[in-house]
Parts: structure tokens; sequence; C-alpha cells
């Protein structure tokens, strides 16, 4: 069974959980993000997206 989520709902979701059960502040997730929106923009970002895609695999028994 494939479950199709859209990852900003994820994220929000998991930000939302950490904000309440954490105690993370809001300005902390709020960095934490822009961090990953600059990071997907460096050098780093075919590394990011095969670690990213290749876990999905495993998670959805599709890998190799």
């Amino acid at each position: 069974m494939t479950v199709s989520l859209p990852l900003v709902f994820v994220l929000g979701v998991i930000a939302s959980a950490a904000i309440k059960f954490l105690g993370i502040r809001l300005w902390v997730a709020v960095v934490i993000a822009l961090f990953g929106f600059w990071l997907s923009h460096t050098i780093l970002a075919p590394a990011i997206e095969s670690g990213t895609r290749s876990g999905v695999d495993v998670v959805n028994g599709t890998h190799e």
C-alpha cells in the first residue's frame, strides 16, 4: 500500500508536534525550514535527493 502525502504537510505535522511536545520555539522551526531551502540550492542537493529517494524506496519496500 502506497500513501501519497505532500512533503510540506508531513513537515508541518512534524514541526507542529515538535513545537507542542518538545518545546521548540516557532522561530527555531522557521530557521530550520529556511536552512533546508537554502541547502537544497547548494552542491549537496543531488546527494540529499539520492538519499531521500533511497530511504523512500526502503520504506515502500521497492528497494532492489
